[in-house]
């Protein structure tokens, strides 16, 4: 079994990936993954022995989408609570193209736009959440993993500092290890 196909295996445990990723499809926009957590939390707790979705605060879904407007996002957004009202978790859906316009507000440093939501998923506090599948209509995944599997499979947290500040790196994985016992953080470079 190759890397991907064993990461394929481990994020389909979590009835919730399954069901996002049949659903996503129906939503009506393109350059659409589900990202974050729910795949490298998935992993980790199938690695761990855990409830696959033990842990995960939310789904996330990003798209790319050629309309920056709020009105646009908030369209897609209520259309996607529709699609997904049946799925037992919260799926947080987001326009990645926005991302530049609302990022330095909340995280206290200025981002570029991104060019994809791949582009986005580059840019996560830490490479071992590089991570997006997307799946087509006839049910096909397609995976994203710009820096490989290996430190998934080993636990160990690889910062990213291309974008995130320190400060983020260091909430998200304090929070990480008190879950996942289990994981290595790698501190972040001076």
């Amino acid at each position: 079994m190759t890397d991907q196909q064993r990461f394929l295996s481990c994020i389909q445990e979590n009835p919730v990936n399954r069901q996002i990723l049949e659903l996503a499809p129906r939503l009506g926009v393109s350059d659409w993954w589900l990202t974050a957590g729910a795949l490298f939390q998935t992993v980790w707790n199938v690695l761990d022995g855990r409830d696959p979705g033990a842990g995960i605060r939310d789904y996330d879904l990003f798209y790319f989408g050629d309309d920056t407007s709020y009105a646009a996002e908030d369209a897609v957004i209520r259309r996607a609570r529709q699609l997904f009202r049946d799925v037992p978790a919260e799926v947080e859906v987001r326009n990645e193209a926005r991302v530049h316009l609302w990022y330095e507000e909340h995280f206290g440093v200025p981002a570029a736009p991104f060019t994809s939501a791949t582009d986005a998923i580059d840019h996560f506090a830490a490479k071992t959440c590089c991570f997006g599948v997307t799946a087509s209509r006839d049910g096909s995944l397609t995976t994203y993993a710009p820096h490989g599997y290996a430190d998934l499979f080993a636990r160990r947290i690889v910062p990213n500092p291309v974008l995130a500040p320190k400060n983020v790196y260091l909430a998200k994985t304090g929070r990480w290890i008190r879950e996942w016992p289990s994981l290595t953080v790698l501190p972040w470079p001076l």
